[in-house]
């Protein structure tokens, strides 16, 4: 399915978008911008600072930062997975706009950090192992007004990867969301851009010398989570769309979004994402 239309619509400020959503006043804190937007345009939007920090573990790098509700009301979870080519160059900071707008629209919001290739314990199998042990403490967010009956897990570029490897056995969860998710971690890590040529780094082997290793950390060769979806931009030089076989799960693509379109508020693709999880998270 691709969202052509209502991709060019949004550049003119109308209300496609919002329709997607099921919902108004989406965009009131973030002005609406053209599709393949930069990770620069990421970095400088403006967030609001987390409500607690809630580790999951007990290394340092073993906790989420919380958004938590902002009405009395058990509010609807998504547990967020940053991304950054599995690097520990990148961290859970880049997410907070997107934490943002999302707790804004009524979602208590948990964006997870965790150790990544370069920490001790980072790459695989540590660094699903801490996604994997963060879902299995939810109880800890038992304090704040959250409905852990209405949990969405999302993940972004690399996060998305993790989301659909840990989401395998999650319940109960109403989604499992991919956005430019690295889907096929064999066929992704034969590519030469940066992200690419990072895989080998997280598996600690090459494709050639550890294939077994590839196999057991591919999503494509996994039995996944029933609610799995993938979000993807037909314009992502980072994580090509062609990576992997469409046909794997149910696949909705922007036309004419790149790589950090899912994480940037003021895109069509984040509405797109946004109206996802209110379908999902619904009473």
């Amino acid at each position: 399915m691709i969202y052509d239309t209502c991709s060019r619509l949004f550049q003119f400020g109308l209300i496609c978008a919002a329709a997607l959503a099921g919902g108004t006043g989406m965009t009131q804190n973030f002005a609406p911008v053209a599709e393949n937007v930069t990770f620069d345009q990421v970095q400088t939007l403006p967030h609001r600072k987390p409500d607690a920090t809630v580790a999951y573990g007990d290394d340092a790098l073993q906790y989420g930062l919380l958004w938590a509700p902002n009405t009395n009301a058990n509010a609807p979870l998504v547990i967020l997975i940053h991304g950054g080519c599995w690097l520990n160059s990148f961290d859970v900071n880049h997410l907070r706009p997107l934490a943002t707008a999302l707790n804004q629209e009524g979602f208590a919001v948990w964006s997870l950090e965790y150790r990544r290739t370069g920490d001790p314990g980072g790459g695989w199998p540590g660094t699903l192992e801490d996604i994997k042990l963060a879902l299995s403490q939810l109880e800890r967010l038992s304090s704040y007004s959250i409905d852990l009956s209405r949990v969405a897990l999302a993940g972004h570029s690399a996060g998305g990867h993790l989301a659909l490897m840990a989401g395998t056995d999650l319940t109960p969860v109403r989604a499992v969301i991919g956005l430019s998710a690295i889907v096929d971690i064999e066929t992704y890590s034969r590519g030469t851009n940066s992200c690419q040529t990072a895989g080998p780094d997280f598996i600690g082997v090459s494709l050639e010398d550890g294939p077994e290793l590839y196999a057991l950390a591919n999503p494509v060769k996994q039995a996944l989570n029933p609610t799995s979806v993938l979000l993807h931009g037909n314009n992502d030089e980072i994580v090509p769309l062609d990576h992997f076989p469409k046909d794997l799960l149910p696949l909705s693509v922007v036309a004419g979004a790149g790589h950090f379109d899912w994480i940037h508020p003021g895109t069509p693709a984040y509405h797109l994402f946004l109206g996802t999880l209110k379908l999902r998270l619904a009473q």
